[in-house]
C-alpha cells in the first residue's frame, strides 16, 4: 500500500489491496433478566465471550445475557440468544471508563459456539462455499 508522502489522510479506496468492510453496528449483550444493555462484544469463542462494559462486573458470578441478531430474513425483526454466563475477570479498557469482562458460557453452548463459528468466518471474511 502506497502512502502519499506529507498527507495525513489515509490511502484511497483505489489503493487498497484489502477492501475494507464497514459495520453498520456493534452486536449488543444484553441482561435478559432487565432488558438492558450490558455492553458490546469484543470478541467471542465457542466457549467464552469478552464483554467491554461501561462498569465492572462482579467476579465469579452468573450472569443471565442475551445477544439479539439481525434476522436475515426480515431486516426489521431480531433473532434473540439467551444463555447465561460466569463472570471471570475484568480489567480496564483502553478506552477510559470502559472494562473488558471475560466470561465462559454455561447454557445454550451449541447454539452459542455456532454463532461464535459464524462470527469469526465473518470476520475474516471467509467466503461462503456454497456461494
Amino acid at each position: 500500500m502506497q502512502v502519499i508522502p506529507g498527507s495525513n489522510q489515509g490511502p484511497s479506496i483505489e489503493q487498497r489491496r484489502i477492501p475494507r468492510h464497514h459495520l453498520s453496528a456493534y452486536l449488543c449483550v444484553y441482561n435478559s433478566r432487565t432488558g438492558r444493555p450490558m455492553g458490546y462484544i469484543g470478541n467471542i469463542s465457542r466457549e467464552g465471550i469478552m464483554v467491554i462494559c461501561a462498569l465492572p462486573v462482579m467476579l465469579d458470578q452468573e450472569y443471565e445475557l442475551e445477544l439479539q441478531l439481525p434476522d436475515l430474513d426480515d431486516p426489521l425483526g431480531a433473532q434473540r440468544l439467551a444463555f447465561r454466563a460466569r463472570s471471570h475477570w475484568c480489567r480496564a479498557d483502553v478506552t477510559p471508563s470502559h472494562f473488558d469482562c471475560g466470561f465462559s458460557v454455561i447454557t445454550n453452548r451449541e447454539a452459542f459456539a455456532g454463532l461464535a463459528h459464524a462470527l469469526q468466518r465473518y470476520f475474516r471474511f471467509d467466503q461462503l462455499s456454497d456461494a
